[in-house]
């Protein structure tokens, strides 16, 4: 891998604990899905992002820009979306949309990661 660095682990946050006091605070009709989700084992970056969509709702159109500037991907995760890409026949658009990524960010990942 060249000048990019991935983080490998989401170990340095703990994620679970965060999440949990939030949920157990804001008491939601989605709770139970929310609980679903932090009783894996291991979070992936998805389910982080799918999480706090859940709990704080779709961020208007300038928080979700400013929010993208700052988001970033461990291996597993792009893994992750180069395959739901590949098993629902998704071009490089239709996945950047679904995800909310640059179009030009999968194509250099697809680039590193498959041959």
């Amino acid at each position: 891998m060249s000048k990019t660095k991935f983080k490998e682990d989401f170990g340095l946050v703990n994620y679970k604990k965060i999440y949990s006091d939030i949920i157990e605070n804001k008491k939601t009709e989605k709770s139970a899905e929310m609980c679903r989700i932090l009783n894996k084992d291991k979070l992936s970056g998805l389910d982080i992002i799918k999480i706090n969509q859940l709990i704080f709702g779709i961020p208007n159109r300038a928080t979700a820009s400013f929010n993208q500037n700052h988001r970033s991907y461990d291996l597993h995760t792009i893994l992750e979306i180069l395959e739901y890409q590949k098993a629902n026949h998704l071009n490089n658009s239709q996945i950047a949309l679904h995800y909310k990524i640059s179009r030009n960010t999968i194509a250099k990942w697809k680039k590193m990661f498959i041959k």
